[in-house]
């Protein structure tokens, strides 16, 4: 198995894979939003949102584990490493992200949400030795930021509408994500990826829901197509984010961590399927345009990272 996931052509599939379920989850949480009857400015109720999805996601993940009689439960140290594991990747992240989520739309929080791939990127070249940046890759990842830059900007200049709650969460929230792939990636060299995974979702959310009703937060409504949306949400958080801690266990984090800006590509195709937002505007194709190439270039920056 471990040498199946360093194939690069396997590699490729399974790492688009996850930012096909990632960038469906874009439209899929504004909608969730809508069906709960949750407020933009209702951060509890956000939180309580999240929460009740990544718990649901451990669940799955660590009930899956358990069929084939993999060692669920962990010791106590064990844990407290895999709680913090949540309060970053999960817990963390995702408070940042559905406040964003919440005050900006579908497109810009695909796009934005690139720039964990140059976090991890940078976070690779000071942790790894065979994942050192070079001038190729510092294009790449300028490449990258410049393409969220345009995606903000107006007729008359940049978008006076950026805000810290929206497009400012959102990438504290990629910057939390590279944070936990990259702490993630040492703890899942002792443990079983999709395990570790499991408990560090159920913990974070767990955190993050208690967090959220604790603070008054509450659901306006549920009908059946708000279960099923929670389903949905909860089955492809634990798909996307097993698989991409395998990857990461078995990959340098730098060779890995490009294929994150295949999510703006998914994110903001779906969006514009689902919500009706505008995906033809002459900066939002031109953003993209600049975030492929940075992927091009990023990938092409390191040979060592591939060989690995």
């Amino acid at each position: 198995m471990p040498s199946l996931l360093t194939d690069r052509r396997i590699v490729v599939a399974i790492a688009l894979f996850c930012c096909l379920l990632w960038g469906s989850a874009v439209p899929a949480v504004k909608i969730g939003y809508g069906l709960f009857a949750i407020a933009p400015n209702d951060t509890p109720s956000l939180m309580l949102f999240a929460g009740a999805r990544f718990f649901l996601s451990g669940l799955i993940l660590l009930a899956f584990s358990a069929l084939p009689r993999k060692p669920v439960a962990q010791p106590p140290g064990r844990l407290g490493q895999l709680l913090l594991l949540g309060l970053i990747s999960t817990a963390g992240q995702y408070l940042f992200y559905y406040i964003g989520l919440a005050h900006t739309t579908g497109v810009k929080v695909s796009i934005t949400t690139s720039t964990s791939t140059f976090f991890s990127v940078l976070l690779a070249h000071f942790l790894y030795q065979n994942d050192r940046m070079t001038p190729r890759r510092i294009i790449g990842c300028l490449a990258g930021f410049i393409g969220v830059v345009v995606v903000n900007l107006s007729a008359t200049g940049l978008d006076l509408h950026v805000t810290l709650l929206g497009e400012g969460f959102i990438v504290i929230a990629a910057a939390l994500f590279s944070l936990g792939g990259v702490y993630g990636k040492g703890i899942s060299a002792g443990m079983d990826a999709g395990v570790m995974t499991g408990w560090q979702l159920m913990l974070g959310g767990g955190v993050l829901g208690l967090t959220g009703l604790a603070s008054g937060g509450h659901f306006g409504a549920f009908v059946w197509e708000a279960g099923l949306l929670l389903a949905y949400l909860a089955a492809l958080s634990a798909a996307a984010f097993a698989l991409w801690a395998m990857l990461l266990k078995h990959n340098p984090v730098g060779s890995i961590a490009i294929f994150n800006c295949g999510i703006p590509i998914f994110g903001v195709l779906l969006a514009g399927l689902f919500l009706g937002e505008s995906i033809l505007e002459w900066k939002n194709l031109a953003a993209l345009m600049l975030v492929s190439v940075g992927i091009w270039l990023v990938t092409g920056a390191s040979p060592k990272a591939r060989t690995a």
